[in-house]
């Protein structure tokens, strides 16, 4: 009997024993090491991407797209329907990112939120997506049509009128960020001149000069724009 006991004493001495090192080693040291190597040598990374303004205020993440809307009140009282996240209306003075879950009416996720992420799963010949990048396409012409700059149907490009698979893709193409250039800088009191620099400033080209195609990422482009407009 006692050997029993003593040999089970050993046995639960040994176990926590490792559970100690284990808990040093796997929950402690492990997580600091990694933690310091990936701020040390991708710092921008670990913190997740930040974008600052002007003034070192964080503004969201370079890899999330985000929606650049009228406040829900304003929308609301403008619009039909009692729901301000329904009724909510783009702020025209921005660029605008692509559509969000299919054009933000047929999923979950409408305005970029991170609690789902996924496409329309809809075949292109699907009546009802026919329907809402006809309508999308109008808006966009609609939209970015000024005095002296008319946009047509074929000058809008895919991402303007289709989510990304994830839904959550906070670039767009150079042609979408030019198609909009003239309603921004009017909208903003800018010369034309002015905005369009500052998309070519943030076009980003292919990773490695062949992976991907060029784009530009809307939230480092409005966060420029508006540190611009404030000058």
């Amino acid at each position: 009997m006692n050997n029993s006991v003593a040999s089970t004493a050993r046995l639960i001495g040994a176990g926590l024993r490792a559970l100690l090192v284990l808990t040093l080693v796997c929950g402690v040291l492990y997580p600091l090491a990694v933690t310091g190597i990936a701020q040390a040598l991708f710092n921008d990374k670990a913190d997740g991407s930040e974008i600052k303004d002007r003034s070192g205020t964080v503004v969201g993440s370079s890899l999330i797209g985000q929606t650049y809307n009228l406040p829900k009140q304003a929308a609301s009282d403008s619009t039909a329907g009692d729901d301000p996240e329904e009724a909510a209306e783009p702020d025209l003075k921005w660029f605008q990112p692509r559509p969000s879950g299919g054009l933000g009416s047929n999923s979950v996720n409408t305005q970029y939120s991170l609690i789902l992420s996924g496409a329309t799963n809809r075949a292109g010949d699907n009546e009802e997506l026919v329907t809402w990048v006809t309508d999308a396409k109008a808006a966009v012409v609609a939209a970015n049509s000024t005095a002296t700059y008319q946009v047509t149907p074929q000058d809008v490009p895919a991402e303007a009128v289709t989510s990304s698979g994830s839904g959550l893709d906070p670039h767009i193409s150079p042609a979408y960020a030019e198609l909009q250039v003239h309603r921004v800088a009017e909208r903003n009191g800018l010369d034309v001149e002015q905005v369009e620099k500052l998309v070519e400033d943030h076009t980003q080209g292919r990773q490695f000069g062949f992976l991907g195609e060029p784009r530009v990422n809307v939230l480092e482009l409005n966060t420029a724009l508006r540190d611009l407009s404030r000058k």
